[in-house]
């Protein structure tokens, strides 16, 4: 397998750029000096169908001038800049120097919109005016892809505006959430549950517990298999945010429609999703005002001081101490 970390590669694309620029003036250089030939009859000696005569139309001035610079500017931008292979340019410029300056002006300039909440909690922030509108536009530029510019949600994402939360609804929860991302794993559990009647049984006795559409003769029956799912939603069926085990009597079910057909679906096939981290991406300050416009957008669960305090503290020491959550954790079909 070829190394492309490999001094060759470099100096192999390099070798490619140059060659092209010293083609195109090897071209010009040809061009004019065939123009140069002319016979007396002002003519290139091409003749075509015996009567079509190549006349000497030479290229414009402006128009050879215009080529040459562009061939010298070619030189000049390659040695000021990267191009040729691994050569960084003599101005030592990078996009990822770039980048990085331009995020910290731009932090630079935010810090003091920032910092008049830093002393607040996310459940003030939640009632201040001018964080919502911060996190309105935080949400808006990273956020309402998935969930919708009203939070809504969608086939596959959750609703943010109710209080149905597969992992918890208090600002300390919620934080946690969005710095550290979730991932929710619904392993598929037909061969645990038994053959194709029970897997039906089971789902009808779930529809059962939020009073929706069911067989009642199927449900009963499938409400002693529901003991192998019960290892995570409970065995009343109401979840388990530890776990990201969702609430299965709320009528809720994220990736399809309350139906028997769905529910087996997910039974049988279980279902992997992702929520990304997002602490790499914002300061501490901005991930608590998204936190803040989350918690207020809907259904937030209000939560003791001590323990809000104590999950901040985690996110301003980094991601990597507020993960207490296993790294696959089992989550079913519902709310987030």
């Amino acid at each position: 397998m070829s190394d492309f970390t490999s001094p060759f590669w470099s100096i192999y694309v390099a070798g490619l750029t140059l060659l092209g620029i010293a083609a195109c003036v090897a071209l010009l250089w040809w061009t004019q000096r065939m123009n140069t030939e002319v016979h007396a009859d002002d003519s290139t000696g091409h003749v075509w169908d015996e009567t079509l005569t190549e006349k000497n139309n030479p290229l414009p001035r402006w128009w050879i001038g215009m080529f040459a610079i562009s061939c010298v500017f070619g030189v000049v931008y390659l040695l000021l800049y990267p191009g040729l292979g691994s050569f960084g340019g003599w101005l030592g410029w990078s996009q990822v120097e770039q980048f990085e300056r331009q995020v910290q002006q731009s932090e630079e300039k935010t810090a003091p919109i920032y910092a008049a909440f830093e002393s607040l909690s996310i459940e003030q922030l939640a009632g201040n005016s001018d964080a919502m509108a911060t996190g309105d536009r935080l949400f808006m530029n990273n956020c309402a892809q998935c969930h919708g510019s009203d939070a809504r949600g969608s086939l596959g994402f959750p609703d943010l505006t109710d209080a149905h939360w597969s992992w918890g609804g208090t600002p300390a929860q919620i934080l946690q959430t969005i710095a550290d991302g979730r991932i929710g794993n619904m392993p598929p559990m037909a061969a645990a549950v038994g053959d194709e009647n029970d897997v039906r049984n089971v789902a009808n006795y779930v529809l059962s517990l939020s009073g929706a559409p069911h067989d009642a003769e199927r449900a009963k029956e499938g409400a002693a298999k529901f003991a192998v799912c019960a290892a995570c939603h409970g065995t009343d069926g109401k979840g388990n945010p530890a776990l990201g085990a969702p609430d299965l009597t709320a009528g809720i079910f994220r990736h399809g429609p309350a139906s028997e057909a769905h529910i087996m679906a997910m039974i049988e096939n279980g279902k992997v999703a992702e929520m990304p981290a997002w602490a790499h991406r914002f300061s501490t300050q901005q991930l608590r005002v998204l936190a803040a416009y989350v918690w207020g957008h809907g259904g937030g669960i209000p939560e003791p001081a001590k323990a809000q305090a104590a999950a901040e503290t985690n996110v301003q020491a980094g991601s990597d101490t507020t993960t207490d959550t296993p790294a696959q954790p089992a989550a079913g079909d519902g709310p987030d």
